[in-house]
């Protein structure tokens, strides 16, 4: 439990080449003529974040923003992996990519060498499963028997559901999984009676058209027990209890939920370091317009920034918060040890895919154990070992 509540945020050439970069400056602030992003389907929480923040950079800087949908994990970090987006708006499936693990272990992805420019994480808000508003599913244990949605290529997704089931004791084997392409045609499936569990945050769009169709909105209760946290917390190390009052359909007066920093704005390191730091200075400069373009935007404020332990920082964003004094002492060591993380994992990959099986779930297997010798040898901590 020490480590997994200690890593608690734990998840704590794009830029001018092949890009517009007719660039507009006001002050410090020099941003490329366009910047694409991905993020989840049009209507989460995610993308209409990203629409807002191409206003916010279109209207003062005269940037123009192309928000991609992507409708599950890989389709969100599949552009940026290919140099077609600079950022991505994503998720735990950040961690799971620099990790190289689940759909991103496989011989087509391996180990990614993320960076952090900015996190959001709403205050009073939360994640959590969405159930019928019939309360069919008040309690996450009645989620036993029920059909429980699993998208394909979201492995943050499906491991948040798997968490917080784990926190009743329950697994996938106890539900019956239904399978979507993404996560728009899973609220679909929501709303068609197709599906009775589906994770989403509290502050999506989505929730509004959910909760106006006949089958209405609940949220089951994960509850501040040290207990559930344990096994919620073996599944996904850096959710926490957080008491929500913001949502579509919340219990009056608030209810306990798990949270965890949604959405996070990542690149590849290659995103030039002044385009990194003119973005995190726009989104704060321009954080009292910002915060009202869009459900959940208010999280990305500067005093809501609780820096990863896994996941290194670029270094144009940090620039930025020596500036203003928010980067935490320490955070340097922590910075190097992350660095030095996605360096062990890369060299790992780069040697096993040398003489790897053809099987593709030999190689999956041989892929986990390689990588979890490797960082043993590096006196680092093993995540997601599964093989």
């Amino acid at each position: 439990m020490s480590f997994m509540r200690n890593c608690a945020w734990a998840v704590g050439a794009l830029a001018a080449a092949g890009f517009a970069t007719s660039a507009a400056t006001a002050d410090d602030i020099k941003l490329p003529g366009t910047l694409v992003v991905t993020a989840y389907d049009v209507g989460s929480s995610g993308y209409s974040q990203m629409v807002g923040l191409g206003s916010i950079l279109k209207n003062n800087y005269g940037t123009n923003v192309r928000v991609l949908p992507g409708k599950n994990d890989v389709s969100r970090l599949g552009p940026v992996k290919a140099g077609r987006a600079q950022f991505t708006a994503t998720g735990s499936d950040s961690v799971y990519a620099q990790e190289g693990v689940f759909t991103f272990g496989t011989r087509d992805w391996g180990p990614q060498p993320l960076r952090i420019h900015l996190l959001a994480i709403g205050k009073g808000a939360a994640v959590g499963m969405v159930t019928p508003g019939d309360k069919s599913i008040e309690t996450m244990d009645q989620i036993k028997g029920k059909r429980v949605a699993w998208i394909r290529g979201a492995p943050a997704l499906n491991k948040a559901v798997e968490a917080m089931m784990a926190c009743f004791g329950v697994g996938w084997d106890d539900v019956e999984k239904v399978e979507f392409g993404g996560h728009g045609p899973a609220v679909d499936g929501f709303i068609n009676d197709e599906v009775d569990a589906l994770n989403n945050a509290t502050f999506s769009a989505l929730n509004k058209k959910i909760e106006a169709s006949p089958r209405g909105i609940h949220y089951p209760v994960v509850p501040n027990d040290p207990q559930c946290w344990e096994r919620l917390n073996a599944v996904v190390p850096w959710y926490l209890p957080t008491f929500a009052t913001v949502g579509t359909g919340m219990a009056e007066g608030g209810q306990w939920m798990a949270n965890t920093p949604y959405p996070i704005l990542v690149s590849n390191p290659d995103v030039e370091a002044e385009t990194s730091y003119s973005i995190v200075k726009a989104m704060d400069t321009h954080f009292d317009t910002f915060k009202d373009t869009a459900p959940g935007a208010a999280g990305w404020a500067m005093e809501n920034q609780q820096f990863h332990k896994l996941l290194p920082y670029h270094e144009g964003a940090i620039k930025y918060f020596k500036e203003v004094g928010v980067w935490p002492e320490g955070q340097d060591e922590i910075q190097a040890g992350s660095l030095k993380r996605q360096d062990v994992l890369r060299t790992a990959w780069a040697t096993y895919v040398k003489d790897a099986p053809e099987d593709d779930e030999a190689f999956n297997k041989g892929w986990m154990k390689a990588r979890a010798d490797a960082l043993e040898a590096a006196g680092m901590t093993v995540i997601f070992y599964e093989w």
